[in-house]
């Protein structure tokens, strides 16, 4: 391969790691809103509805969270 030949493969790699990449930009889902929306589509499709999804306890304070 020549030099510009590989610099265009390596561009086209580039570009389509890029694309690739892109995805939804948002906060992540906790389980309990992913299970409270999944309940929620279940309903709208008139499909079968999952149990309700219990609120968590409060958030526990864990040893590592100052390092984040």
């Amino acid at each position: 391969m020549t030099a510009s030949r590989m610099m265009v493969t390596l561009t086209l790699l580039a570009a389509l790691a890029t694309v690739v990449g892109c995805g939804r930009k948002a906060p992540l889902d906790t389980p309990y809103e992913a299970a409270v929306q999944a309940r929620k589509d279940a309903e709208k499709a008139n499909k079968p509805v999952l149990p309700e999804p219990q609120k968590p306890n409060s958030d526990k304070p864990f040893v590592l969270d100052p390092l984040i």
